[in-house]
């Protein structure tokens, strides 16, 4: 049995439990729940369950004149769910400013491609002329799309996925997309931040659905 924390009982640190293990079991149940692990490598797993939660309404993502010109010009292409190990690498790997090392250890790791496989966990992939510059990953569960990582090699790859996420999880008619915490970055494409409750609230109607969309997006693209 997977016990947790009620979530809204979560300490002003965002910090809701400590210890457990990564299994791709546990990582269906707590991101159900909006439970998701961050921690630095060698230490405890931390669970965490922040207040405020910055979430992004698919509709209400913006794109700037700068972006438009990604979109109208075709300087990148993408895809869903093709590369989804490659993907995870690039997140796992790549050098982040202010930040020491990674969360993304080899459990999470094959967790979220044993979870792939599942079709529970996916992938957006932002291509350049053949290469792989930019993209995201995440866990959907029912119609809540629960953001994990991104990465970009070329300037703006990793906006240009979050843009085409959204726009797609639109058109198949996805309630919110879940940024966890709150970044200028963010902000500026149209995420905010709600309090922890409102959050609670979302995620306890999204268990109605939570038996749905589970299956490979790779036949989405042509939606865009």
């Amino acid at each position: 049995m997977i016990v947790f924390p009620h979530p809204l009982d979560c300490p002003p640190d965002g910090i809701l439990a400590f210890g457990g293990n990564l299994s791709p079991e546990v990582l269906e149940f707590t991101y159900s729940f909006g439970i998701f692990p961050w921690y630095s490598e060698g230490d405890p797993i931390l669970w965490w369950f922040p207040n405020p939660r910055m979430v992004l309404k698919p509709h209400e993502i913006r794109i700037s004149k700068s972006m438009r010109t990604y979109f109208n010009g075709q300087k990148f292409s993408f895809t869903l769910d093709e590369n989804f190990n490659e993907v995870i690498q690039a997140c796992k790997t790549i050098n982040r400013p202010g930040q020491d090392g990674t969360w993304i250890n080899d459990e999470l790791m094959n967790s979220f491609l044993e979870l792939h496989k599942r079709g529970m966990a996916h992938s957006v992939e932002v291509w350049d002329n053949g290469k792989l510059v930019g993209g995201l990953y995440g866990m959907a569960v029912g119609k809540i799309f629960f953001g994990e990582s991104m990465f970009s090699l070329k300037p703006n790859a990793s906006k240009f996925a979050l843009i085409v996420l959204a726009k797609i999880l639109h058109k198949k008619g996805y309630d919110l997309i879940d940024c966890q915490q709150e970044t200028d970055h963010l902000a500026s494409m149209g995420a905010k931040p709600i309090k922890a409750s409102e959050f609670y609230a979302m995620i306890k109607e999204n268990l109605l659905h939570s038996k749905k969309h589970k299956h490979s997006w790779s036949g989405w693209a042509s939606l865009l």
